[in-house]
């Protein structure tokens, strides 16, 4: 049996207002043909199929177009889990249609653990000598994102760090819940078969941040919990999952050392930050002997590049890259001490007759001299929503005492703001 585990997929997502369409269809037919090819069974998607709560059409219809495409070819199952960037409502709408085409779909949990265990048969045939394929039923713990208030009920008057631990604790009992279950079904299908409880693997699914995991400036992941890091610990998953596949973390990476409770990581790039890591899916074939782990690398379907120095070290990058035909996008960051006040001039002529883009230009060495005049002259895109209220209390000299609380208040705002679905 094998499956193939995958998260954050972000169809729609932009990067700098640029639509990416082109990436994502370019990304869905090869792992489409990836399938094919490997003979996958299960399909997993762990959380964060789309990257707002109010995906475009065209978003859409790359996503139900691949699921269709699953369901005429081999593969027997696809399993989505809600993300944290993701409207439950919406991926549970159709679910029911979905569910004729072996795709699963659970966007948020229902009060009722068992509804996230799902027995998922490969329908492998027997040998010629009638021994059953070993294992051909998966048992699937499929958790979505848990939000705040799945799992604990607010107290007033409750501080941070109690917030913290509440929260923390509830998703570790909801998993101890599932688990348990998925245990408990094993066994008995273990009993009705007259066969190993080892022929049934436990694959658990999760949208979460694992303490110890790793994200890099400008990957875009958004925090899970305002106010909280709530980084659980790997040792809320049962030492009876054969694999945890989680996503949120858009870095490809092992959990507490091992090979077996890890992040997909995103299969694009979600920004400049991680252009020099390489993008995978990771596929788990499940024989005689236990599991084995295969990560395969995902193409890259448009390259970007991020140019950081002054002006020679700029231009001589973009130079080389027009010297080999690139096509990248490119970010710039100007740190030079000469003041450039036609740097996007310069830039654009630096680039021209290239296939090369230009998405943004950030001046550090004009922002500083604007700053230190104490004038807040900045583009909307230099700065993050955070930071854009942080020159709002400044600019109003906000005592630095007072500015905690406000700052603590305004990311509660932004955090109900965007699960409402509401942009930012």
């Amino acid at each position: 049996m094998k499956f193939l585990h995958t998260s954050d997929w972000h169809l729609g997502r932009t990067l700098y207002n640029q639509q990416r369409y082109e990436e994502f269809e370019a990304f869905l037919l090869w792992l489409g043909n990836l399938i094919r090819a490997e003979a996958v069974d299960i399909l997993l998607v762990s959380g964060d199929v789309f990257d707002t709560r109010t995906p475009s059409h065209r978003a859409q219809t790359l996503y139900y177009r691949f699921l269709c495409q699953m369901a005429e070819g081999a593969c027997r199952h696809v399993v989505v889990t809600g993300g944290n960037h993701d409207s439950p409502s919406f991926l549970n709408a159709p679910r029911e249609i979905l569910r004729s085409l072996k795709v699963h779909v659970l966007g948020e949990i229902t009060g009722d653990p068992e509804d996230e265990i799902l027995i998922l048969n490969t329908e492998k045939k027997d040998d010629e000598n009638g021994k059953k394929a070993s294992p051909d039923t998966a048992i699937l713990c499929a958790v979505p994102f848990l939000k705040d208030r799945d799992v604990r009920v607010s107290e007033a008057g409750e501080s941070a760090d109690d917030k913290q631990a509440s929260l923390i604790e509830g998703i570790r009992k909801h998993y101890a819940d599932v688990s348990a279950m998925a245990e408990k079904k094993r066994s008995l299908l273990s009993a009705e078969t007259n066969r190993p409880e080892t022929d049934f693997p436990i694959i658990v699914m999760g949208h979460l941040f694992a303490a110890g995991g790793k994200s890099v400036e400008g990957d875009g992941v958004r925090d899970l919990y305002v106010g909280s890091l709530a980084h659980v610990s790997a040792d809320i998953f049962p030492e009876s999952a054969d694999y945890v596949a989680l996503g949120h973390l858009h870095s490809a990476q092992k959990v507490g050392g091992s090979d077996f409770v890890r992040y997909s990581g995103s299969p694009l790039a979600m920004g400049f930050g991680e252009t020099r890591r390489e993008k995978s899916v990771s596929l788990v074939t499940f024989g005689d002997s236990g599991p084995a782990l295969s990560l395969i690398p995902v193409p890259v379907f448009q390259k970007l590049e991020r140019i950081q120095g002054n002006w020679d070290e700029i231009s001589g990058r973009i130079a080389e890259l027009s010297l080999d035909a690139s096509d990248a996008w490119l970010e710039i960051l100007y740190t030079g001490k000469d003041v450039m006040g036609d740097l996007r001039q310069a830039l654009d002529e630096a680039v021209k007759g290239s296939a090369m883009t230009i998405l943004c230009v950030k001046n550090r060495q004009i922002a500083d001299r604007i700053l230190e005049k104490g004038e807040v002259d900045e583009t909307l895109f230099d700065l993050n929503v955070k930071e854009v209220f942080d020159r709002c209390l400044e600019a109003h000299g906000i005592p630095e005492d007072q500015r905690v609380d406000l700052q603590q208040s305004f990311a509660e705002i932004v955090f109900d703001l965007t699960e409402e679905g509401r942009t930012v």
